[in-house]
């Protein structure tokens, strides 16, 4: 197995394991195949080449630049991606040749970038400097900028107007150690900054209330709450329904039990009716009683 393919494997296995934002990894594996890119190609200074990368990198882009340092320090860099480096810029420490790497890190970019209460409006672009005077792997070290207190501005691409004027927007650049600092644009959708690095443009995500993130729990403890109140409505209905009927039945049981009144000899008198089972005789004659009888 290649280099190639380990150096990618190792990559990956990295971001996988590790929560930090430091892309140090990628960086490495990007110089690698630059310089092999610059190598390849003989390049005459200020020429930008693009690096073929593997395919599951294919949504990354990277660019390489050879340039003298002199070159550097009486034109600056123009070509480099989004970003504009300034004339009277010079390599610290100095170096003779200098390969200046831009990554545009597209659909990868919150893979290795994250920022808790933000989003990224735009994906996360960065360039390296590194001594390219053997161009040799194991002697390119990283280099940094002076650029005597002028700005390397950054230009992002694909913005809206909207986003480019959108007062919450940020710049934000992201340090090795994996600290983040927020600065404003100094011109809509163009940033700046002093030295090599990776850059975005970021908004706060705008929270929701908290009622409609806890909704489902508002929904849950409204259903119960109906349901114990159905519930409720039920058995109060049922108990009315059978204390009314109840009523009804007392109400009926008085009225059968009222006696009615006769008269007897010159006296008015309560009479109920004849209920008991008449006397059957012997001989299988039922004797009739007369009313007198029972008085």
């Amino acid at each position: 197995m290649s280099w190639f393919f380990i150096s990618v494997f190792f990559v990956f296995l990295f971001c996988s394991c590790s929560n930090s934002s430091t892309t140090d990894p990628l960086d490495v594996f990007t110089r690698d195949v630059a310089l092999k890119t610059l190598a390849q190609h003989r390049p005459h200074t200020g020429a930008v080449y693009r690096v073929l990368l593997p395919a599951n990198l294919s949504s990354m882009e990277v660019f390489v630049e050879g340039i003298r340092s002199r070159r550097l320090w009486n034109r600056g860099a123009e070509k480099l991606g989004c970003f504009h480096i300034p004339s009277r810029t010079k390599p610290m420490p100095h170096v003779k040749r200098l390969a200046l790497v831009y990554q545009d890190l597209g659909n990868l970019s919150s893979q290795f970038y994250r920022l808790p209460g933000y989003s990224f409006l735009t994906s996360v672009v960065g360039f390296l400097v590194y001594d390219a005077t053997h161009t040799s792997l194991k002697s390119a070290q990283i280099v940094g900028l002076n650029t005597m207190g002028k700005s390397i501005l950054i230009q992002f691409p694909n913005l809206t107007s909207e986003e480019r004027l959108n007062s919450n927007a940020k710049c934000a650049s992201f340090a090795a150690s994996g600290t983040v600092y927020l600065s404003d644009m100094i011109y809509p959708g163009i940033c700046n900054t002093t030295g090599h690095g990776h850059f975005s443009i970021v908004v706060p995500v705008k929270k929701k209330p908290l009622i409609l993130r806890y909704s489902w729990v508002v929904a849950i403890v409204l259903g119960v709450l109906a349901a114990i109140l159905g519930c409720y409505l039920g058995m109060v209905c049922m108990r009315h329904r059978k204390r009314k009927k109840f009523q009804d039945m007392e109400e009926q049981a008085d009225d059968d039990s009222v006696l009615e009144n006769r008269w007897v000899r010159g006296s008015k008198m309560p009479s109920g009716g004849v209920t008991r089972t008449q006397p059957v005789s012997e001989n299988g004659f039922q004797h009739l009683a007369s009313p007198d009888h029972f008085i």
